[in-house]
């Protein structure tokens, strides 16, 4: 098993990056211990002293820290848990809730357009830097998509809302006004 770190927008998360498949499209975010319950890979995650929020991508696992604690402090402690847990078990995350458009079946075309766009041409670059964006809905000229993993709470985020992901969506489809995140 190979565990590659790499460094993300959000100073206070990094990307690990594995060898292996760990969920098969959309990732799950764990923003406490809380929402990790009955998954001991993730709750033994935040038992690392420092660990803030686990977002588990297709092939990474981006790790948020409190702010107090230096990478150098948190990093090393990180790779030996998840060189151990992964070299030994397989971590299932079938039970954990993977997030999706709540209303998938109901879209216009525009909403069925927009996702498509997020999906296609947003995620993946995203996904590079250990986040992602889930499109949640388009209505009069606003989209709103919710931010994951590195993205969720990155200081450059904004300006990946309104100059990257908005300026792409708008040449797509004129009608669009703004882009917002949304919890």
């Amino acid at each position: 098993m190979n565990v590659i770190t790499e460094i993300t927008p959000n100073p206070e998360t990094l990307k690990f990056k594995v060898s292996k498949n760990l969920v098969e499209s959309n990732g799950i975010e764990f923003k406490s211990v809380e929402d990790a319950k009955g998954n001991k890979f993730i709750e033994d995650l935040f038992q690392i002293q420092g660990v803030e929020g686990v977002y588990v991508g297709v092939d990474f696992i981006s790790i948020t820290k409190i702010n107090k604690i230096t990478w150098n402090q948190l990093k090393p402690k990180i790779l030996s848990y998840l060189l151990d847990s992964l070299n030994s078990f397989e971590p299932d995350f079938k039970n954990n809730k993977i997030e999706e458009n709540e209303n998938n079946k109901q879209m216009d075309k525009e909403s069925i357009k927009i996702k498509d766009i997020i999906d296609l041409q947003v995620r993946p670059a995203v996904a590079k830097d250990g986040g992602d964006v889930i499109f949640k809905s388009y209505e009069n000229g606003v989209v709103n998509l919710k931010l994951k993993g590195a993205c969720s709470g990155c200081p450059s985020s904004t300006a990946t809302l309104k100059n990257g992901i908005q300026n792409l969506l708008k040449h797509y489809i004129p009608k669009i006004k703004s882009v917002k995140s949304i919890d």
